[in-house]
């Protein structure tokens, strides 16, 4: 056996005892661990992920939403949906013609603009003869949908009967109308400018059937159809395709617009009032910039 000296073997006992003492030490609690991270992230706003909150981002909160009614959208929130809200238009919110029920009065605004002579956003012809017409604030234009429709209106000094010719951009009050000159001094001193009014929709006094003009350069590839002449706004106008009733896109200059055409020969349409009551007409085919009387008409409001 190799002799090995005494103090040799303690040198290499407490060199051991050294070297374990530096490898064997239990692991340091503030070093990271596996798993330690990922468990911090799942801990960190659990329950509340950013855009997924009560109140929160585009989409998915409660009251959250990018749509254009009064409590509408496109996410997925309690009050959220994908269509237009209860007081919403074409593209608006605000109190309509779908948010009351024609007929009912409403709280208003009436001023005068010096440019009004029947023509306008709506695309109908100067009437110089009749000037009793107004400009409806554009939240309540609604893509022009008000167009042609008659307001009653209660001023200071009586009652007027106007017809809805024009969009007003620039006005801001709900229920603002902004007259001729002519028609605000039959309500009001022309010297106030602006008053308080109430008006309501009511029935247009007008005579004979609905008419229909096709705008310039319609043919049976493009065909731009306007209604005019009724008792009581339009929601919406069809045709018949193929034994199918087809929707005609509305375009906010007051045209019924196939960008495809409504074909050769007869027109059958479907025109559909505000308050639901439909009717039927038959014309006798395309005409370029002509209007054509058809032979129904709307009944009148109560």
């Amino acid at each position: 056996m190799r002799f090995v000296p005494r103090f040799l073997a303690r040198s290499t006992a407490l060199a051991a005892l050294l070297l374990c003492s530096a490898a064997c030490q239990p692991p340091d609690d503030t070093e990271e661990q596996p798993g330690a991270d990922a468990r911090t992230r799942a801990d960190a706003g659990a329950g509340t992920p950013p855009g997924n909150g009560q109140d929160a981002g585009s989409g998915t909160g409660s009251d959250a939403g990018s749509g254009t009614g009064s409590d509408a959208g496109t996410g997925s929130g309690s009050d959220a949906g994908t269509g237009p809200g209860p007081d919403a238009g074409t593209g608006t919110g605000g109190d309509t013609m779908t948010s009351r029920p024609l007929g009912a009065f409403r709280d208003g605004v009436i001023t005068y603009y010096w440019e009004a002579n029947g023509t306008g956003n709506c695309g109908f012809d100067a009437t110089p003869e009749d000037l009793d017409v107004a400009a409806i604030i554009k939240t309540e234009y609604q893509g022009s949908a008000a167009c042609g429709a008659c307001a009653e209106i209660q001023g200071p000094k009586g009652t007027l009967r106007v017809r809805i010719v024009d969009s007003c951009p620039d006005c801001t009050t709900p229920g603002h109308l902004d007259l001729s000159p002519s028609a605000f001094a039959k309500l009001a001193d022309m010297a106030a400018g602006r008053v308080q009014v109430k008006w309501r929709f009511v029935t247009c006094p007008v005579s004979g059937p609905l008419r229909y003009r096709f705008k310039e350069g319609s043919s049976q590839w493009w065909t731009g159809l306007q209604v005019r002449n009724h008792h009581k706004p339009i929601r919406k106008l069809e045709w018949l395709s193929l034994g199918t009733w087809v929707e005609v896109p509305r375009q906010d200059y007051n045209y019924f617009v196939q960008p495809t055409g409504l074909g050769l020969g007869l027109l059958p349409l479907r025109v559909t009032a505000w308050d639901g009551e439909v009717v039927y007409d038959t014309l006798p085919g395309i005409l370029d910039s002509q209007v054509v009387s058809g032979v129904r008409q709307f009944s009148p409001l109560p």
